[in-house]
């Protein structure tokens, strides 16, 4: 049986609006298991990115636990402009983690160029700056900077979302590939059940702050129980029709 690298017990939290407290997470239980890709999916506003915050000690937990088998997780965003220094190059910025880590020069120029390689970027893309590059290269650009840091885990917020469906699809076969290639684990995180079905071994589904079914995609996809996966499901098949 595989480890866990992640589980959340029974957790729960809320944000305060004034004199009102909103519950926004409720009683979240899962596991997040070695080497495998765990969709997390729900229309937007149902919790999904309040729990990665949660994940990584950004929201305060109320009730429950958090207890992380394998270090801190690693965040790869929707837009990861915002996380990459704009003043620096994209050689910079992929050796900084390596620098964190006290690793030689030589050393962190090696581990860049053979990094920049699996993630298919150029030495011409290491001279550039973050806004020289398109949305698709900065993904990639945040996906070498995540595996640089050393993570076993990584949380990949609606990686995708962003892009057009070209590139979409490039950036989920990296992922892929790379995970299977390094054995690292991934909740992935998107409103968009085809997305989920062609990136995850496992899924769960999230709706107001609660997951109201999980398992393998397969059986999910094939089988729906809760009443809110199959009206998810229901509303993809209307907009593909």
């Amino acid at each position: 049986m595989m480890e866990p690298v992640l589980e959340v017990k029974h957790v729960s939290a809320s944000y305060r609006e004034g004199r009102k407290e909103q519950q926004v997470l409720k009683d979240i239980d899962f596991t997040v298991r070695e080497n495998e890709i765990l969709g997390l999916v729900g229309e937007s506003g149902c919790g999904k990115t309040t729990l990665s915050k949660a994940i990584l000690g950004f929201v305060k937990v109320q009730e429950g636990q958090i207890i992380h088998h394998t270090g801190k997780p690693q965040m790869i965003f929707q837009d990861p402009y915002s996380s990459l220094n704009p003043g620096k190059r994209v050689g910079w910025i992929l050796e900084e983690p390596l620098r964190m880590q006290k690793i030689p020069k030589e050393e962190r120029r090696r581990k860049v160029l053979v990094m920049a390689e699996k993630t298919g970027l150029t030495k011409e893309h290491l001279k550039r700056r973050p806004r020289e590059l398109s949305g698709g290269q900065r993904q990639r650009v945040s996906i070498a900077v995540s595996l640089l840091q050393g993570s076993r885990f990584i949380i990949a917020d609606e990686p995708v979302s962003a892009l057009d469906v070209t590139i979409q699809r490039q950036i989920m076969e990296l992922i892929i590939k790379l995970q299977e290639e390094m054995k690292f684990s991934v909740l992935f995180i998107s409103h968009d059940l085809n997305v989920i079905y062609q990136m995850c071994d496992r899924v769960m589904v999230m709706s107001n702050g609660r997951i109201v079914e999980e398992g393998e995609v397969e059986e999910v996809f094939a089988n729906p129980q809760a009443v809110y996966t199959k009206e998810l499901m229901a509303a993809t098949l209307d907009v593909e029709e």
